[in-house]
């Protein structure tokens, strides 16, 4: 394999569970500084409720001001056609980057696979939420927007346990004809083992034919985030989500912790000679920024040991 795509996600997954508002203009620093690591794809913010989630109630104001290279694809969360109307309005206010036609280039959407986990999530069951991801994602692509559908709890739910591999991929394939681009298999709540991922990717790609990328996003929970996404790399997948410090994680359920670092996904697939384009000193400085920003130490292996081989190159 040559190379991989990752969507860094941290600065929504990760900032919306931090107990406190990061100000906006540290956000914008932090984005455009992760915008200038590499990275190809980034997960900016999300249109929701300021009541529910405070912390990214700022997305218009965020989207203004970054200085995202274009070249770099931006995407938002979108939770329902509310979040699209405001996304939609966001997406005609000029960004401060000149060279950037448009705020933002792509959209994803989520439900999830598990009934219980979706109403204590969203308060919708799982028909309700597919038809309304449809909806949105009809009128994003009329927007000129590419599109992502994720699938929370893929690999397990923490209140339902198994969840039928059947299931999930009928909601991919709902995803898929509704306009989805890219699905996203979320292991929420770091439920999933290596071996599940194998044999879940190998029938995905079967099931689900050429026509739709297909996304792997782990959280380390049970500390498998890394073994996982080994074993979905060893199955064909290309594509995948985290979070620089390992921020993030599902606020629904207790103990459900951050999602795999960026850094540590990177310093991976590098010592294995797999390309991503990514800087690793650049993205390990971003890590250490957050981290000074928030105040606290942060889950990342890499942050904390360094690249392989650091202590010979004199550092």
């Amino acid at each position: 394999m040559s190379g991989v795509r990752i969507r860094e996600v941290g600065p929504r997954d990760g900032f919306q569970n931090e107990p406190e508002v990061i100000p906006t203009d540290r956000k914008v620093e932090l984005i455009d500084g992760l915008a200038r690591t590499g990275l190809a794809r980034l997960e900016a913010t999300s249109f929701v409720r300021a009541d529910v989630i405070p912390q990214l109630a700022d997305a218009p104001e965020v989207l203004a001001a970054i200085d995202v290279p274009p070249e770099v694809s931006v995407s938002v969360l979108i939770p329902n056609e509310r979040g699209l109307d405001a996304a939609l309005q966001a997406l005609e206010r000029p960004p401060v980057n000149a060279r950037r036609e448009r705020a933002f280039d792509e959209v994803n959407v989520f439900l999830s696979a598990s009934e219980t986990h979706n109403r204590k999530n969203v308060n919708r069951a799982i028909a309700e939420s597919l038809a309304g991801v449809e909806a949105v994602l009809g009128r994003a692509r009329e927007a000129g927007l590419r599109c992502e559908g994720v699938i929370s709890t893929s690999f397990g739910c923490p209140y339902e346990g198994h969840v039928p591999v059947e299931r999930v991929l009928s909601i991919a394939a709902a995803l898929r004809d509704a306009g989805a681009q890219e699905v996203g298999f979320g292991d929420t709540t770091g439920m999933a083992n290596p071996r599940q991922v194998s044999e879940f990717f190998a029938r995905a790609q079967e099931d689900l034919g050429g026509g739709v990328e297909l996304t792997a996003h782990f959280h380390n929970t049970r500390g498998q985030g890394l073994a996982n996404a080994l074993a979905a790399l060893d199955a064909g997948i290309e594509s995948f989500e985290s979070s620089f410090g390992e921020l993030g994680g599902c606020p629904v359920p207790p103990g459900a912790t951050g999602n795999i670092a960026t850094e540590d996904l990177v310093s991976m697939l590098h010592e294995m000679d797999v390309q991503t384009g990514i800087d690793l000193d650049a993205l390990i400085a971003c890590a250490r920024r957050v981290q000074e920003v928030l105040g606290r130490p942060l889950g990342s292996h890499t942050l904390v040991a360094g690249p392989v081989g650091w202590e010979h190159a004199g550092r």
